[in-house]
C-alpha cells in the first residue's frame, strides 16, 4: 500500500482530495493536518510515502512545515491555487505540482509517478533513502549503479562531474577523465540524482553541484576542470538563483 498524508486547511478541498485519493485501490490515507506544527509532526511520526500538501496553510506555508523537518522529503505533491509558487516547490524536490481545483487525471498521474519509481526503479528508492538520511549534513548519496550493455558499474556519486544525455543513452563524465556510457536516458538519472545535489541545467545536461566553480556570461556553468556546461534560456533564472549568492 502507498501511504498518503494530506496537509490542507480548506475543509472542502481536503474532502475532495480525500475522495480522489481513495479512488486509488493501493492507497492508504494515514491522516491529515491543517496547520504548520501538526503537519510537521504528522510527517515525522507517520513517514508517508506521498505527502499531498497545500502551499498556503492557515498559519503559514508548506515551506514553513519543511523548514521544521530534519530531512526534506522528496515525495511531496504540492497543491495550490497560485502557480507562482512552482519554482520554489521545484527547489524543494517536489514529486509533482498541482493547481486547484484538483483534476483527478493529474492526481492519478502524480501518484503513478511514485508507483513507477518504486516498482520499476528500485535504485531510485534506495538513493532517495540515502539522500534523505544524509540531507541533514549535506552529504551526497554514496554511489550509483550504471547499467552498460554487458555489465554494471558502481560509481561513487562524488566522482561524477556531469551527465550528458544522448537520446536513450547517458554519458557520465568522471573526475578521472573517464566517460561511462549507460543505456538509460538522462531523465532516469535525474530522478536518481535529485536536487539539491545535481542541477538540470539543460535538456542534455545534469551537473554535480559539488564541482561547479562559477558562471560564464550567465550562459554556462564553469566546472573546476574548466569544462563549460550550457544553461538553457528556460532554466537560466532558476539555475542562477541556485548558484549565485543572494544579494
Amino acid at each position: 500500500m502507498i501511504k498518503v498524508a494530506i496537509i490542507e486547511d480548506e475543509p472542502a478541498v481536503r474532502k475532495e482530495i480525500t475522495y480522489l485519493v481513495r479512488q486509488e485501490g493501493d492507497v492508504e490515507l494515514l491522516g491529515w493536518s491543517d496547520n504548520v506544527s501538526d503537519a510537521a509532526t504528522l510527517i515525522e511520526k507517520k513517514a508517508p510515502d506521498i505527502i499531498l500538501m497545500d502551499i498556503q496553510l492557515r498559519d503559514g506555508t508548506a515551506f514553513d512545515v519543511l523548514n521544521k523537518l530534519a530531512v526534506i522529503p522528496q515525495n511531496i505533491i504540492f497543491v495550490t491555487a497560485y502557480n507562482h509558487f512552482a519554482i520554489k516547490a521545484i527547489k524543494y524536490g517536489a514529486l509533482d505540482y498541482l493547481l486547484k481545483p484538483i483534476d483527478q487525471t493529474e492526481l492519478k498521474e502524480a501518484i503513478d509517478r511514485y508507483r513507477r519509481r518504486k516498482e520499476n526503479n528500485p535504485q531510485w528508492m534506495q538513493q532517495l533513502t540515502l539522500a534523505q538520511q544524509s540531507a541533514g549534513n549535506n552529504n551526497l548519496p554514496e554511489s550509483i549503479a550504471l547499467n552498460a550493455v554487458n555489465n554494471i558499474r558502481i560509481i561513487p556519486v562524488s566522482d561524477i562531474l556531469y551527465c550528458k544525455g544522448d537520446g536513450p543513452y547517458t554519458h557520465f563524465h568522471l573526475k578521472n577523465r573517464k566517460v561511462e556510457l549507460t543505456s538509460k536516458p538522462l531523465k532516469y538519472f535525474e530522478e536518481l540524482l535529485p536536487q539539491p545535489y545535481f542541477l538540470r541545467t539543460h535538456q542534455s545536461y545534469l551537473v554535480n553541484r559539488q564541482h561547479i566553480s562559477g558562471v560564464v556570461r550567465s550562459e554556462f556553468l564553469l566546472l573546476k576542470n574548466e569544462v563549460e556546461i550550457p544553461i538553457s534560456l528556460r532554466r537560466k533564472n532558476f539555475i542562477l538563483e541556485q548558484i549565485l549568492p543572494a544579494k
